[in-house]
């Protein structure tokens, strides 16, 4: 049936089809879920989250001053269709396609205030490696990278077969979102700092994770950023 339904459908219309109800998704659980922020930033910042939890992003505030980085493709124009609609701004572009003018653009957002968000191990992995072009971006703007994770428990979630292993919240779950403390690239960082401040990314948004599947039940009470 499957292999049928592809030879009947064109790419265009498939995209469609998909784009819509990412967007339908996106929507549901915009009305449903329940989220709590533990250490949420109060400085403009360049927020860093795995490609798999993107889902993170409905715990963000002031959303019409905050860009997304989505690449330039099929899977990318489906999200930025939903996310645009969660009153996100977008700016396109990924390593290979339309990088360069990406990068500037949300240079130029981040300069003028805003804040900005990456999926750093996007958009088709390898899964789980941060990749150095957000700590290029901290140096050269001055605004730091904020870590975040977000977890809903261990039955919270949906997890689809793609190759980040994405993760879409069970509607009306309760979600919380981690965000680790500002890290700032010095403006005369060489390789081997920007190398450094990479890891250094990576490894906090794996003590987050940790953090956040190991105290789940535990931070739901604490005071916290609601």
């Amino acid at each position: 049936m499957a292999f049928k339904l592809k030879n009947l459908i064109d790419d265009k219309t498939s995209t469609h089809i998909f784009k819509n109800l990412i967007n339908v998704l996106f929507q549901i659980h915009r009305r449903t879920y329940r989220c709590k922020n533990i250490n949420y930033p109060d400085v403009p910042c360049i927020f860093a989250l795995w490609h798999a939890h993107q889902c993170g992003l409905y715990s963000l505030k002031d959303r019409e001053n905050i860009s997304i980085m989505i690449s330039k493709s099929r899977d990318g124009d489906m999200i930025a269709y939903a996310v645009e609609r969660l009153d996100f701004k977008t700016v396109r572009g990924s390593k290979t396609r339309g990088g360069s003018t990406a990068t500037l653009e949300l240079i130029e957002r981040l300069k003028n205030g805003e804040s900005g968000a990456i999926t750093i191990d996007g958009p088709k992995g390898p899964k789980y490696v941060v990749k150095k072009g957000i700590v290029e971006i901290a140096r050269i703007t001055g605004i730091p990278i904020v870590p975040m994770s977000f977890y809903c428990g261990k039955r919270g979630w949906i997890e689809f077969k793609t190759w980040d292993n994405f993760r879409y919240p069970i509607p009306f779950k309760k979600i919380l979102n981690i965000y680790g403390d500002p890290i700032y690239v010095p403006k005369d960082a060489d390789d081997d700092a920007i190398e450094h401040y990479r890891k250094l990314v990576e490894d906090k948004l794996f003590e987050l994770q940790e953090r956040t599947e190991k105290d789940y039940k535990k931070l739901l009470k604490t005071k916290g950023n609601k």
